[in-house]
C-alpha cells in the first residue's frame, strides 16, 4: 500500500475517490469534454496507487460520469439532464372518466418480452447478469432442507412468512416511518397487491383517478374490473399536476360516479421516469385525505435511485391510513419469484379476506429463500452494485440517443429506475416505429399504449435494464435511422 492510502479509510479507497471526483464534476470544477487527471498525475497528488486510481475511474464510467478515449485519457460526460429537452407536458384540460377497451396492441408487446433474441429497450426490468443469482443460489440450499424436512408443504398464513415480513419492515427504516411487519401482507407481485387493493376499495362503475401517461398494465386492470379511467396530466419533471388533481376532485360532472381512488407511481415513474418532490408528495397525500380518497401507491422502482438516497414514499406522509403502499422484489432481486407486499392502512383486513379466498396462501419457498438473503445482509451490497449499474446503463443509453435520433427528439432524464420516455416528432408514428424495429429485432414500447385516450402516438419509452454493449449500441443507432425515416416520410 502507498503512503498515505489508510487516511481514506474506512470504505474501499477508490470508491472514495470515485465519489470526490464525482462531486467535482458535478459542482463545474472539471466541465464537460474536459480531460481529467491521468493516473500518474493522480498518484502524485494523493499518493494513491496507480490501480486504486484506475478502479477509481472505472467505477465513474460504469457510473456514466466519464469516457475513456484511447491512449488520451479520461473526458467529462455530459449529464444526462442536458442532452436533449424534456418533453412537453400536454397543456390541456382533464379528460372525462372512461372506460378502457382492452388493448389487442397489449398482446404483440407480451409477445415481444418473452423473446430473448430482441434487444430489450422495451423491457423494464434489470438483466440476469445484474441479478444476484449466486446469492440467492446459497439462501435456497440453505433453506431447502429444513423446508422438505419441517412440513413446509403446507399453507402458511395468508399474509406472509413472518421472517420475511421483519426484514421488509427494517428496511422501511430511515425513508417510512412506522411500517410494523403484521400489517405487511405478502402477494403474488406487485400487480397483485395493486388488484387487490382496487377490489377492496372500488366498485364496478367507479373511477379511478391516474397519471398520464400511466403504466399500461393499470390500464388494463382498471378496463378488465368495469372501473373507470380518470387521467390527469402528469409533468416529465415534477408528477401529476396537483391543481388539475383538485379541479377534478371538486367537479360535480362526476358526482354520479364516484371517485374511488387515486392510482400513483410518483418514483421513477413508469413511464417518464420522474420521482416527485417530497412537499409535493405531501400535499398531494393531504389534497386526496381531505376528500377521503384512497391513494394506492406503486414503489416498485423506489429502491433504485441513482442519486444520493432513496426517496420518501407517499406512504410517509400518510396520518389516516389511506395510503395503500405496494411493492416488490420483482425490479431489483427476482422478477420470476413474484414477491411483492402491501401496507394496506385502514384496508388491512378487507385486503387479507380478499388475498384468503383468492389464492388461501402464498408459496412459502420463494420468501425463505428472500428472508435468508436479507438476514446474511446480501441485499445492500447487490443494491449498490445495481444501482451504480443503472446509473451507467441510464447514461449510456441517453448519449446514444441524443447521438443517433434525429432533430427534435425530446427525452426524460430520470434519476433512477429504468425508464427513458421520448416524444419524437409530431408525425411520427410510435406504433409503426414499434413494428418496424420489431422486424430488426429490437424492441421497444410505443406511447399510445400508456393511456387509454389515443394520446402519445409519437411517443416510445425505452427502458435501461440491460448492461450497455457494441450490439445495444448499433441497435440504438438503427432505431434512430427508423425514426428519421418515419419522421421524413
Amino acid at each position: 500500500m502507498a503512503a498515505g492510502e489508510k487516511e481514506l479509510t474506512p470504505g474501499f479507497r477508490y470508491q472514495q475517490l470515485a465519489l470526490e471526483l464525482e462531486e467535482k464534476i458535478r459542482g463545474g470544477q472539471y466541465r464537460v469534454g474536459e480531460r481529467l487527471p491521468s493516473l500518474r498525475e493522480l498518484h502524485n497528488r494523493t499518493a494513491l496507487s496507480i490501480t486504486t486510481i484506475a478502479h477509481a475511474y472505472m467505477e465513474l464510467e460504469a457510473r456514466g460520469m466519464v469516457e475513456s478515449r484511447e491512449r488520451s485519457g479520461y473526458y467529462v460526460r455530459p449529464l444526462i439532464r442536458n442532452l436533449l429537452p424534456l418533453p412537453l407536458t400536454e397543456l390541456q384540460p382533464v379528460a372525462r372518466p372512461r372506460k378502457v377497451p382492452i388493448n389487442p396492441l397489449a398482446e404483440s408487446i407480451l409477445s415481444a418480452i418473452r423473446d430473448r433474441d430482441v434487444l430489450p429497450f422495451g423491457e423494464a426490468l434489470p438483466a440476469n447478469t445484474l441479478l444476484p443469482s449466486r446469492q440467492l443460489a446459497r439462501s435456497a440450499r440453505a433453506v431447502t432442507a429444513t423446508y422438505f424436512e419441517g412440513g413446509g408443504l403446507h399453507y402458511d398464513p395468508a399474509n406472509g412468512v413472518a421472517a420475511l415480513k421483519r426484514q421488509i419492515a427494517a428496511r422501511s427504516i430511515g425513508f417510512c416511518r412506522g411500517i410494523d411487519a403484521e400489517e405487511i401482507i405478502v402477494t403474488n407481485g406487485c400487480m397483485d397487491a395493486i388488484r387487490l387493493c382496487l377490489r377492496a376499495v372500488a366498485q364496478p362503475g367507479d373511477i379511478v383517478i391516474i397519471e398520464s401517461p400511466t403504466f399500461s398494465c393499470y390500464l388494463q386492470l382498471i378496463g378488465k374490473m368495469g372501473l373507470l379511467a380518470l387521467e390527469i396530466p402528469t409533468s416529465p419533471r415534477t408528477g401529476i399536476d396537483l391543481g388539475l388533481l383538485e379541479e377534478a376532485l371538486f367537479n360535480g360532472v362526476w358526482r354520479r360516479n364516484r371517485v374511488a381512488a387515486c392510482l400513483l407511481n410518483p418514483s421513477f415513474h413508469n413511464p417518464l421516469g420522474f420521482h416527485m418532490a417530497d412537499e409535493s408528495k405531501r400535499e398531494l397525500v393531504e389534497m386526496l385525505a381531505v376528500h377521503g380518497v384512497p391513494l394506492i401507491e406503486d414503489d416498485s422502482c423506489g429502491e433504485l435511485s441513482i442519486g444520493d438516497s432513496r426517496p420518501a414514499p407517499l406512504k410517509s406522509f400518510d396520518t389516516r391510513g389511506l395510503v395503500l403502499y405496494c411493492s416488490s422484489f420483482s425490479k431489483t432481486v427476482a422478477p420470476d419469484f413474484r414477491v411483492g407486499w402491501v401496507v394496506p392502512g385502514r384496508f388491512r383486513e378487507e385486503i387479507l379476506r380478499l388475498k384468503f379466498n383468492s389464492s388461501i396462501a402464498q408459496a412459502k419457498l420463494p420468501q425463505l429463500i428472500l428472508a435468508d438473503f436479507f438476514e446474511n445482509r446480501q441485499y445492500e451490497r447487490h443494491l449498490r452494485r445495481l444501482r451504480v449499474a443503472i446509473k451507467g446503463q441510464l447514461g449510456s443509453t441517453s448519449h446514444a440517443i441524443a447521438r443517433y435520433f434525429p432533430e427534435g427528439t425530446k427525452m426524460t432524464a430520470p434519476e433512477g429506475g429504468y425508464m427513458i420516455w421520448l416524444e419524437l416528432a409530431a408525425d411520427v408514428d410510435g406504433v409503426k416505429l414499434f413494428h418496424l424495429a420489431r422486424e430488426e429485432g429490437i424492441f421497444i414500447v410505443p406511447g399510445v399504449v400508456f393511456s387509454s385516450t389515443g394520446r402519445f402516438n409519437n411517443c416510445i419509452r425505452i427502458s435501461c435494464g440491460t448492461p450497455w454493449s457494441e450490439r445495444m449500441e448499433k441497435g440504438m443507432e438503427r432505431l434512430g435511422v427508423l425514426v428519421d425515416r418515419l419522421q421524413s416520410a
